[in-house]
């Protein structure tokens, strides 16, 4: 992960808390931190109510940022308190370069929703800074890529422009949500793609960072 002197000061988060897509009972009407040790950051892949977002970076006392799913209509009246949208921006954490982007494929014409070309053209505007940031660590979106944990319904589509995101960055981490799907164990919510690890986040995910 890249880092210069002047980031020194922003501590770089190693273990990371991700929801996505449901309330967990553990991490808000029964919560107890003790079930989940220290966290040093938070993040949001969508479809939440903005409460259990103000809720989770009040109760751990640590940022959260976020990026909307396509059934978060409730944010431009009510946003979460105290949580930041990222939703096409890059922000710098320590030597941790996050990238986030809102949103599922268009599939009724709902707010959060992109076509194929919008979301290439929304990835092609940030390539300056991607390249001036020497690229990404952590993607943050609510859909999946193309072809990786995505289904085949015009909802639930990946998009082909996270896959080449993949190609063209390696990013470290990809984190998605959208994809509802219960898991016998881990591993299953994890697929390999080159040297990115693609991560469904459904519920929840502690990430260690490696």
């Amino acid at each position: 992960m890249a880092n210069s002197p002047s980031q020194t000061s922003v501590p770089t988060p190693s273990r990371i808390l991700i929801v996505a897509d449901v309330v967990v009972p553990a991490l808000y009407h029964e919560f107890d931190a003790r079930l989940f040790g220290e966290i040093d950051l938070l993040l949001s892949c969508g479809d939440l109510p903005p409460e259990y977002l103000s809720f989770l970076t009040h109760a751990f006392g640590v940022p959260l940022y976020y990026i909307r799913g396509n059934h978060d209509i409730r944010y431009d009246s009510k946003p979460p308190q105290g949580c930041r949208d990222i939703h096409g921006q890059i922000v710098q954490l320590g030597s941790m370069r996050l990238l986030g982007f809102s949103g599922s494929r268009w599939y009724n014409g709902g707010p959060n929703q992109y076509t194929e070309g919008e979301m290439r053209q929304l990835i092609w505007r940030l390539r300056p800074r991607l390249w001036w940031k020497k690229g990404v660590d952590v993607v943050l979106t609510h859909a999946p890529p193309r072809y990786i944990h995505d289904a085949e319904d015009l909802c639930h589509r990946g998009f082909k422009s996270f896959r080449q995101l993949i190609d063209w960055y390696q990013p470290a981490y990809f984190l998605h949500g959208h994809i509802h799907t219960h898991f016998d164990n881990q591993d299953q919510r994890i697929a390999q793609v080159g040297r990115t690890r693609v991560v469904n986040c459904f519920g929840y995910y502690l990430l260690e960072v490696e």
